[in-house]
């Protein structure tokens, strides 16, 4: 399968609306096969479990005013290829929509949601 990831992460952030895109600072966006041991560890998944995508920083509603003083590491999104392919062919196909639905995820978690947030957002978009 050939799938051009940064073109579909491109496309996201730029349907993103304009109030969501100007707020998103200090994010670095990865691609990866899998998530590493230390991310497995860290989320407490056991054998046969992954992850679709991971965010790691500091949220944008938690940052003080102390916040990019000095060197200030990136947050990062982490989208995990196999596992969205995986789960594409298990839905309907489509991996452009699962990798963009995954990186809305994790920037709801940049933005402060937590998972029950953001799996509730989820659901109402899905009704729709």
């Amino acid at each position: 399968m050939n799938t051009d990831w940064d073109a579909i992460i491109q496309h996201t952030l730029e349907t993103m609306p304009r109030k969501f895109r100007e707020q998103m600072e200090n994010v670095a966006i990865f691609v990866s096969d899998e998530p590493d041991e230390d991310v497995r560890r860290e989320e407490g998944l056991a054998s046969g479990e992954t992850l679709l995508g991971y965010y790691r920083g500091i949220p944008l509603a938690e940052r003080g005013d102390g916040y990019g003083i000095g060197e200030t590491l990136p947050d990062t999104i982490y989208l995990y290829t196999r596992p969205i392919i995986e789960e594409a062919r298990a839905t309907d196909g489509d991996v452009a929509r699962v990798m963009h639905e995954t990186l809305w995820h994790e920037i709801g978690h940049h933005f402060g949601l937590d998972e029950e947030q953001v799996r509730a957002l989820e659901r109402r978009r899905d009704k729709k």
